[in-house]
């Protein structure tokens, strides 16, 4: 844990900040505050596989598909019971 003095410390440093600078540690401070598990998906890589033209088809299909329902998808009970489950099949975590 911080002391007060390191506290004191960084906030004079963030007092000495131009104004364009701040933007900059603000996102650094928030990511530092995130859990490790969205800290470890914010640095996993970007996907680097090609987009082609199978991908642009499934897309569009995709899109029309859930604009012919009126934007709304299929409700999680009808996926479930499409594998013999129901929502009590997962109960709540605490």
């Amino acid at each position: 844990m911080a002391t007060t003095s390191e506290r004191d410390h960084a906030h004079k440093l963030i007092e000495r900040l131009e104004p364009a600078q701040i933007p900059t540690v603000v996102h650094f401070l928030e990511f530092m505050l995130l859990d490790p598990v969205a800290r470890a998906v914010a640095m996993a890589p970007a996907d680097d596989e090609p987009f082609i033209e199978q991908d642009r088809r499934r897309l569009v299909e995709g899109e029309a598909w859930f604009a012919e329902r009126g934007g709304k998808g299929i409700p999680m009970e009808e996926v479930l019971a499409d594998f013999g489950l129901t929502t009590e099949d997962f109960p709540p975590r605490k």
